[in-house]
């Protein structure tokens, strides 16, 4: 699954648009599995945000003063959340997943605080 299953949050119709740090979107991304990732430039406290969630589990935001730290962050985030996604999906068998996803939201937050 992974790159293949992330792809323009709503068409890409939030481009532009304002965003929940009350900067203007930049990227938007969906993961198939239940996420979203979303990058803002002039957000309220700072020049770029990123907030990243997991449906139901989590929701987290990051803040940088330059782009090019915002924009590789961004990609490293979105590979982490989407092998998370991953993992607890072949462990749901087990509980659901639960156990995967739980660990795994409390170590994204811990790698990217």
């Amino acid at each position: 699954m992974s790159e293949s299953s992330w792809h323009a949050f709503e068409d890409g119709n939030t481009l532009g648009q304002p965003g929940s740090e009350e900067g203007t979107i930049a990227r938007d991304e969906e993961h198939d599995l239940g996420a979203r990732i979303t990058l803002e430039r002039d957000a309220r406290v700072a020049p770029f945000a990123i907030t990243c969630g997991i449906y139901g589990w989590m929701v987290h935001t990051r803040f940088f003063d330059a782009e090019v730290e915002a924009e590789a962050e961004y990609g490293q985030m979105r590979s982490a959340i989407a092998a998370l996604l991953e993992a607890a999906e072949q462990a749901a068998g087990v509980d659901g997943g639960r156990k995967v996803l739980m660990d795994g939201v409390s170590g994204l937050v811990e790698r990217f605080p």
